[in-house]
């Protein structure tokens, strides 16, 4: 930690920037959400009128983006890869291609079944438990989220009707390293969650000045004497219209 993260650049520019492999599209649409499940994301990509407008390309595979029309505004949306450093580069590359606010949501594991159950989760801060985000700003333990995003994303959750809990998230990249006494230590810490980008995607859009927010819903529960999965496997798809709605209506507001 000492002699790697330690280190930050504080050069604006890098010796490869998201602009020098992906070309800005003068149409692509100012407003942009995005999710991890790819059940969601088929699930709104099959509606009528949706079309493609563009890709992310990688070794793992081409991402199709997809623009929607909410409220007459248009809206792109596309699938973040799981992991900080692929959700971040997804983050860059849609940057580059012309998006102006972004909302990210996604599944994570409850570290406070008292205060998280049946809740939606507004991340206030990302203990900064991965390696992404170093490279983005100053080392710190934590990374605060933006208090107007925050702001907005609770307004429209009230406007919704959707109950929520506010509270510190555990970015980690290690899932299967998430022992007992990290988790405790954790939770003694005010984290209501745990996952693998928030840290890493609050600090890319910091960064690159971009107002941006985050929710999560609980999936499976680590604050128990023995793991419950749940409903880890479906990663939401039942609630899909649910959180696409928050999304957009937030990304609106934004």
């Amino acid at each position: 930690m000492v002699t790697v993260f330690r280190k930050f650049s504080h050069e604006e520019a890098a010796f490869i920037n998201p602009e020098d492999t992906t070309r800005q599209d003068p149409n692509f649409p100012e407003l942009c959400v995005s999710t991890f499940s790819e059940n969601i994301i088929n699930k709104f990509a099959s509606i009528k009128n949706v079309k493609v407008i563009g890709w992310l390309y990688s070794a793992n595979g081409n991402i199709p983006i997809y623009e929607i029309l909410y409220k007459n505004t248009r809206i792109a949306f596309f699938l973040s890869r799981v992991g900080a450093p692929a959700c971040a580069a997804g983050i860059e590359e849609v940057i580059a291609l012309g998006t102006k606010k972004l909302v990210l949501f996604g599944s994570c594991g409850v570290l406070n079944e008292e205060a998280a159950n049946g809740k939606i989760i507004v991340p206030t801060a990302a203990i900064r438990d991965e390696g992404t985000s170093y490279h983005y700003i100053e080392a710190a333990d934590e990374i605060l989220a933006d208090r107007k995003s925050v702001d907005t994303l609770i307004k429209c959750l009230k406007k919704c009707g959707y109950p929520y809990v506010k509270g510190k998230t555990w970015t980690t990249d290690a899932i299967y390293r998430e022992t007992k006494s990290l988790i405790s230590e954790r939770k003694a810490a005010g984290c209501v969650a745990v996952e693998m980008e928030c840290a890493a995607a609050l600090a890319v859009t910091q960064f690159r000045k971009l107002p941006f927010a985050q929710f999560l819903f609980g999936a499976d529960n680590l604050d128990t004497s023995q793991w419950e999965p749940r409903d880890l496997v479906e990663y939401g798809l039942s609630s899909a219209e649910k959180y696409f709605a928050l999304a957009f209506e937030c990304v609106l507001e934004l």
